[in-house]
């Protein structure tokens, strides 16, 4: 017994005259129209590279004090962290050893241009102390230049204020999303002990499909919401486009807050709507479009009443127009314009049986 409808290949269906007739199917062209709406985009908050510091130590030594904690704000100075090592000692050592040398061939050079004045000294004895002064002043300097790393001043540093410990402090006003320390861990040179995050310059990274890019332009005013709060709105503005498309087709956006939002963690999702305008989109009337397992299609109508499932992309809705995007559709194609919903369901019954 033949079949009402019947699919060659999935996603085609072949109708009788009547059964289309039947199901008030009617196929039309898409047109392209300008359109203008509200267009949602899907993002985290993030924090920029210049905004997030690592902090770490040029040097490795046993932590022997801390008293933060991840969640703490800090301010920049604050104290972090005491780490020691008897290495220090050997450092603000050397710088005081060189120091001293330094301001004896200091004396020593005055002494022997005096005298080589006089001509009661050689010359080559005055290029030999002149050559001395300078090698003690590049010891001391680089011990000094080492020591100032450390975070040690040098103009306070004297055989009385010798430490084994120095002080961790904060280079920045923020807040600490990481501790990778405890007392007593030895730490090795750059090792990563805290991260400092300012909140106050945390953006917004957008997704925005291939379809929409044209759309958005930098300087675009758009509320921000969190899922958990969707009537609290945030203003922002985009700041920077991205032009290379990831591997999913979309191009990141960044945006900038217009003020500081504690809510607005490191790491939340958030959504933005933003009013765009598009120059030319091709578009449908809504009931052409149908939804199936989570994707869209429109049905292409072929020779001999066959209808074909075609994937496309969905933008903006606009006086029941919907934009479509797919390489396989253009203002020339026939789609169904009617009742696509019928077709889709005897479309699927038809592959059912």
């Amino acid at each position: 017994m033949a079949k009402d409808a019947t699919t060659a290949t999935p996603g085609i269906v072949n109708l009788s005259a009547a059964q289309v007739q039947n199901a008030g199917i009617t196929v039309g062209q898409p047109s392209e129209k300008e359109l203008s709406g509200v267009l949602t985009l899907q993002g985290t908050v993030i924090v920029p590279p210049q905004s997030r510091v690592d902090v770490t130590f040029p040097l490795g030594g046993y932590i022997r004090k801390t008293n933060v904690m991840p969640g703490m704000h800090v301010k920049k100075g604050q104290l972090l962290a005491q780490i020691e090592d008897m290495q220090f000692i050997q450092l603000q050592q050397d710088y005081l050893t060189a120091k001293e040398k330094c301001n004896l061939t200091e004396m020593e050079f005055n002494r022997q241009k005096e005298l080589n004045a006089k001509k009661a000294s050689s010359d080559k004895l005055l290029e030999q102390i002149t050559t001395e002064r300078e090698t003690q002043r590049i010891a001391m300097t680089s011990l000094g230049q080492k020591l100032s790393l450390l975070g040690i001043n040098i103009q306070r540093l004297s055989t009385a204020t010798i430490s084994k410990s120095i002080a961790i402090v904060s280079p920045v006003n923020g807040l600490v999303s990481k501790v990778n320390i405890n007392i007593g861990k030895y730490v090795g040179p750059t090792e990563m002990l805290f991260e400092l995050v300012d909140m106050q310059d945390v953006v917004l990274s957008f997704s925005a499909f291939e379809k929409d890019i044209a759309a958005l332009q930098t300087g675009q005013k758009l509320d921000v919401y969190t899922n958990d709060q969707p009537d609290r709105k945030y203003r922002a503005t985009v700041a920077y486009i991205n032009q290379s498309l990831n591997e999913d087709r979309a191009a990141e956006v960044i945006c900038k807050l217009e003020s500081y939002q504690p809510a607005l963690l490191p790491g939340l999702f958030v959504n933005g709507t933003i009013q765009v305008h598009y120059k030319k989109a091709l578009t449908v009337p809504e009931s052409s479009v149908v939804d199936w397992k989570g994707k869209k299609y429109v049905f292409e109508a072929q020779p001999e009443n066959r209808f074909a499932m075609i994937p496309v992309v969905t933008g903006i809705t606009q006086d029941g127009l919907q934009q479509i995007v797919s390489d396989k559709i253009n203002s020339d194609s026939k789609l169904v314009i009617q009742n696509a919903y019928t077709l889709l369901m005897k479309t699927m019954n038809s592959g059912d049986e």
